[in-house]
């Protein structure tokens, strides 16, 4: 099995601000990821990623909220979506 493109889109949510989602689907985990999947999901303020959940190798899975970096408890596809979307919510409605 390849790497298959789940999803890869961009939303603009304002005149400078839109949010970038990318999932792929592994053929086994990435190093430091205990699933499948390899994401990233990142929102833009002002050209400034404000927020961004992704799991770069040896990293894990993790999101950046500003300049802080902590860890995500990933458990699936559907739920990663959920909790960005509802970041995004917080961060645009400010």
């Amino acid at each position: 099995m390849r790497a298959e493109l789940l999803l890869d889109e961009r939303h603009i949510l304002g005149e400078d601000v839109f949010v970038e989602l990318v999932v792929w689907r592994l053929p086994r985990a990435a190093k430091g990821s205990a699933h499948i999947f390899k994401y990233r999901l990142a929102l833009v303020i002002n050209g400034i990623c404000v927020m961004r959940y992704d799991n770069e190798p040896g990293k894990g899975d993790h999101r950046h909220i500003g300049a802080a970096e902590e860890a995500y408890d990933f458990t699936t596809p559907e739920a990663l979506l959920e909790d960005f979307w509802s970041e995004v919510e917080r961060w645009t409605h400010k």
